[in-house]
């Protein structure tokens, strides 16, 4: 007697047996279409994309859902109400609106400047990093 086939991390199409009804494309898709989207909501403090900026730990399926954890750069950020409430809606108007999506701010590892895609920093005015200091 075997149950619904649960097809693991990586995966290309949706989890057999739960897959949420909204969820139209494989589940790595999905992820694929959630992350770009993620890259069009701008922190209106530095103006970077919240990817670019390191603030976007993971983003996943999780009991049909798309689940994402992400960061602030400082637990007293004037962006912490409104910044998961934008990463939220671009993923939901990218997958369609009936997609579930959950954003959750998390607050370890803690967010540091070092987190910062190589160009954004740049755009900041931070030198670049050296490799192997």
């Amino acid at each position: 007697m075997s149950g619904p086939v649960d097809e693991g991390p990586g995966e290309t199409g949706p989890v057999a047996g739960r897959g949420p009804e909204w969820l139209k494309l494989p589940v790595a898709e999905a992820i694929d279409v959630a992350w770009d989207a993620l890259r069009d909501v701008y922190d209106p403090e530095l103006y970077l994309d919240v990817v670019a900026l390191g603030l976007v730990y993971d983003v996943r399926e999780e009991n049909g859902a798309v689940v994402v954890e992400m960061t602030m750069t400082t637990p007293g950020c004037p962006a912490s109400e409104v910044l998961p409430e934008m990463a939220r809606a671009a993923i939901a108007d990218a997958l369609g609106n009936s997609a579930a999506v959950e954003v959750r701010v998390v607050w370890d590892p803690p967010w540091s400047p070092e987190m910062i895609d190589a160009d954004a920093a740049r755009s900041l005015g931070f030198r670049a990093r050296q490799s192997g200091s």
